[in-house]
């Protein structure tokens, strides 16, 4: 028996087991999905006081549309998915502003998201992170805008493949790679500008 098919059976074992009244259930499943689901809200909620009440959100949704869950990907996939879309539409509903690039006005997260969901074409993954997640690197991180920061953690600390976060966020994978690129070449513009290169 191979991983996924271990992990289908878990999952369609504790839900089915959720929805026949065992809590104890429910809390194997967030204990298993609350990393995912903390670092997505960590990374695209700048309030931190509002990241707590958002998490319990993310976990009533989740409990309230468990018998909707169709097993076709994943339950921590489907649960990140339902974590990234709270978050966004709590970045929407509270009209934050996203910095432009090279000087442009700020946009709102739901123009900046359209304006850079598949509008690239060509497949830009060529350029891998040659250092390790040093301090500096985690520090820039938390300065890019929330979908980039998001993105590079799901794909390098949480190291979900490309269909995964396509299932998660929606966006295509050829997006999510040219995200990813795009998330990489402000890291390294970020670090050359702000530190020599000799302390890198």
């Amino acid at each position: 028996m191979n991983s996924e098919t271990e992990n289908y059976l878990e999952d369609r074992s504790l839900v089915t087991k959720v929805l026949g009244g065992d809590n104890y259930a429910f809390g194997i499943i967030i204990k298993n999905t609350e990393g995912l689901v903390a670092m997505i809200v960590f990374k695209m909620i700048p309030n931190a006081y509002d990241r707590k009440d958002i998490a319990q959100d993310i976990y009533l949704k989740v409990f309230n549309r468990l018998s909707g869950f169709r097993f076709q990907c994943k339950l921590s996939t489907w649960i990140g998915q339902i974590a990234y879309n709270t978050c966004l539409h709590y970045l929407e509903k509270k009209k934050l502003v996203l910095p432009g690039n090279n000087g442009e006005e700020g946009e709102t997260l739901n123009t900046y998201h359209n304006r850079l969901k598949g509008a690239f074409a060509h497949d830009a993954e060529t350029t891998v992170f040659k250092k390790e997640l040093s301090g500096i690197l985690r520090d820039e991180i938390e300065k890019l805008p929330p979908v980039y920061k998001t993105l590079v953690s799901l794909y390098h600390q949480q190291e979900l493949s490309y269909d995964e976060i396509n299932q998660i966020t929606g966006l295509p994978a050829g997006t999510v790679k040219n995200y990813l690129f795009r998330a990489r070449k402000l890291l390294k513009e970020n670090i050359l500008g702000s530190y020599k290169k000799d302390d890198l």
